[in-house]
């Protein structure tokens, strides 16, 4: 198949700026063949060997962050000192796994029943498939590339259909780090494609970060394969707000929360649940902040608060989400449907009830929905009352209101009193539709794990 899918167009201006065929048949046959290969000598060389390679990954992605992250802005639109704070924080992952993977990858000793030996080795399992998105198009690499290089696993990985060249500059990355020939391999793939890759026996497990209909599709298929499946599938993350002695403070962790790359991250806060003795004090000052927020071209001013979104039809298609919610009786007090080509300004819409197709879809932009709770219990109601799952942030001075409610919330991860503390160490992953498995953090690098028993009657094995 020799159809011109992948393609680089410039959010900001529109412009198509490069275009790449998508790989033949038989050039992905090989591609798997060669990730077959390597995985056969990858897995056998030393952890320390591994480490070497990745901790001069992360090397290279720190001196060459202003040409990966040049590349990211104009792929998807995202400001350009988000785009270098992408590029810091892959490195940063990449050095994580690198540092911790021998008490990682360490036997874990058993205390048997019976005389003898027994421990629980970590094995790879093979060639993995990566489907990435193209909202993060080195992040999202590095949370799965990191860790399972490091286990010995080998990588094919198909990117977003607009982030061709930053995938070709983590190819370039591994192979000149001493990743092995075909322990890494990018694969500009079709859809159709991408089935037979999942279905090929050679290939052991799938990772896709993506839409509930991607995830569920792939899903699926892999099942009738057999094969372990991690799903990221995106969120609508509840902010909930009981409580605080610096409401300034909160509402500008509210802003950078809803507006963190465009508005367009999966765990980036979406409906903000605000106690009833602050809603119109934080309204207020929320509707204020979000006005003196405009989307701007990334090129032109580095540090911006808010750029385009990843495309005209990611655009299209969040006016469309607003306009429907305002014919279903919401209201906006900020903003609205309008857009400039892929640019979009921040809206504020309240009123939203159950009824509404907003309560339940996910928007992905800067658009904030505002609920007025009475107290914790509504809260909680209203943040678990969607079929995502993934983050959360609660806002409380009540130490032990924080924790209970933390309790309650059925979500992947909470965070209190912050936003944008991601980091290396910090699992990620959600619950029902936002999807399965962890990312990140020790739990990372477990997903895609022989967990080997070896069991001896032996009782001086490894002595």
């Amino acid at each position: 198949m020799s159809t011109s899918t992948y393609a680089v167009t410039n959010p900001a201006t529109g412009e198509k700026l490069a275009e790449y065929p998508a790989i033949q048949d038989a050039a992905l046959a090989e591609a798997i063949s060669r990730a077959t290969e390597a995985h056969a000598r990858w897995s056998t060389t030393s952890i320390a060997e591994r480490v070497q390679a990745i901790h001069r990954v992360a090397a290279l992605h720190r001196e060459r962050r202003d040409r990966l992250a040049e590349i990211a802005t104009r792929e998807m639109g995202k400001p350009l000192e988000q785009s270098l704070g992408e590029v810091d924080f892959s490195a940063d992952i990449y050095d994580y796994y690198a540092d911790h993977a021998e008490a990682f990858l360490a036997d874990d000793p058993i205390e048997p029943a019976n005389p003898g030996t027994a421990f629980v080795r970590k094995a790879s399992l093979g060639p993995l498939l990566g489907i990435m998105p193209w909202n993060f198009p080195y992040y999202q690499v590095a949370r799965f590339a990191g860790p399972n290089l490091i286990i010995g696993n080998t990588i094919l990985l198909k990117p977003a259909l607009q982030c061709p060249e930053s995938a070709q500059q983590i190819e370039d990355i591994m192979a000149e780090a001493g990743v092995i020939d075909g322990a890494y391999v990018s694969v500009l793939a079709t859809h159709e494609q991408i089935e037979s890759v999942v279905a090929d026996p050679r290939v052991r497990g799938v990772s896709l970060t993506g839409s509930a209909r991607a995830g569920a599709a792939v899903a699926a298929l892999a099942g009738q394969h057999v094969k372990k499946v991690v799903l990221e599938l995106g969120g609508s993350d509840p902010f909930i707000l009981l409580s605080t002695d610096d409401l300034d403070a909160t509402v500008e962790a509210a802003v950078a929360a809803r507006l963190d790359n465009n508005g367009q991250s999966c765990n980036g806060a979406k409906r903000f649940l605000i106690v009833d003795d602050l809603y119109d004090e934080f309204l207020r000052r929320f509707v204020a902040a979000l006005s003196d927020v405009h989307a701007q071209n990334p090129e032109v001013a580095p540090d911006i608060a808010l750029g385009p979104l990843s495309s005209l039809s990611a655009a299209e298609l969040l006016s469309d989400q607003v306009q429907r919610a305002l014919d279903q009786g919401a209201t906006a007090v900020l903003g609205g449907p309008e857009h400039r080509g892929a640019y979009f300004d921040p809206a504020v819409l309240t009123g939203v009830t159950p009824q509404n197709d907003a309560y339940r879809e996910e928007f992905f932009g800067p658009v904030a929905q505002v609920y007025r709770v009475s107290d914790e219990d509504e809260a909680v109601q209203i943040a678990n009352d969607t079929e995502y799952g993934l983050g959360s942030y609660l806002f409380t001075t009540d130490r032990a209101q924080a924790l209970r409610v933390a309790d309650r919330i059925d979500a992947g991860m909470v965070y209190i009193n912050e936003v944008g503390a991601d980091s290396a160490e910090l699992s990620f992953g959600g619950v029902k539709g936002s999807g399965n498995g962890r990312e990140l953090g020790a739990l990372g690098i477990q997903e895609f794990v022989n967990k080997k028993l070896i069991r001896s009657g032996d009782t001086d094995l490894l002595s």
